[in-house]
């Protein structure tokens, strides 16, 4: 129970799986998954039935556990009839480059789990090349960022580390960064997003940083009707990446 309470807290190395559909995702993506514990009063059901048998064929230790242990081991209100903990997925920068024209969702400083998560379901719904995860931001592994991704955290390239070194890299690699700014910017709609890329999402509160902004190879902005001034970070990342996958699809 300790180890699953750790992971829970993000103190581990290894993740928590809350519910049905991470751990399908889990075990759909090759994931290592050490150990599961399903609810002893799920009954006859069929789906949670068949993932057990899957778990067990990948020789998965699965134990059965009480209502009030299920609890303990569920981080949701609600627990969830099945939990697991699997050794996260490791992925590289360089897994980020293997198109001409890479798309990549750089999150600074996004501290609100859900909302990472999120944007990390985005980056993956709309074809982009990875996402790299910097400065303060939440953990993309701890499970209320993996809820908030649906399992698309266990599938998209993800890459954690420090802003400064990320956009080093980036350059690099040839990618022109794309700064968001709630005003002063670029519309979305007037800039060339064929090219490679970086789309840097700042915090929920204060956004990017300054001298960020003032260093980006392009600065844009969602045109907004009054009185709305801003829009939530995943809201940001979803309209520039399908934005970039509008002209790239038009282009091809």
């Amino acid at each position: 129970m300790a180890r699953y309470r750790a992971a829970a807290r993000g103190d581990a190395a290894v993740m928590l799986l809350d519910g049905v559909h991470l751990v399908a995702d889990a075990l759909a993506a090759h994931l290592h998954i050490g150990d599961a514990a399903v609810a002893a009063d799920v009954g006859t059901d069929r789906d949670i039935a068949a993932l057990v048998g899957r778990l067990r064929d990948a020789k998965v230790d699965v134990v059965t556990a009480t209502a009030p242990v299920m609890a303990a081991l569920s981080p949701v209100r609600s627990s969830s009839p099945i939990v697991a903990l699997a050794d996260r997925p490791a992925a590289s920068m360089a897994q980020l480059f293997t198109t001409p024209a890479p798309l990549i969702v750089l999150a600074i400083d996004v501290q609100d789990p859900g909302n990472l998560g999120a944007i990390v379901r985005v980056a993956e719904a709309g074809g982009a090349s990875g996402v790299i995860v910097s400065g303060t931001s939440a953990d993309p592994f701890g499970w209320k960022a993996l809820r908030g991704s649906m399992g698309s955290a266990l599938r998209v390239p993800l890459v954690s580390g420090g802003t400064a070194a990320a956009l080093t890299e980036l350059r690099r690699r040839g990618c022109r960064i794309i700064a968001t700014a709630p005003r002063d910017g670029r519309s979305v709609f007037d800039v060339d997003l064929r090219t490679p890329i970086a789309i840097a999402i700042g915090s929920e509160g204060s956004g990017l940083d300054p001298a960020l902004l003032a260093s980006a190879d392009e600065r844009v902005t969602i045109p907004m009707q009054a009185p709305v001034e801003s829009l939530n970070a995943a809201v940001t990342a979803a309209l520039i990446v399908y934005e970039a996958r509008r002209q790239r699809l038009l282009n091809s």
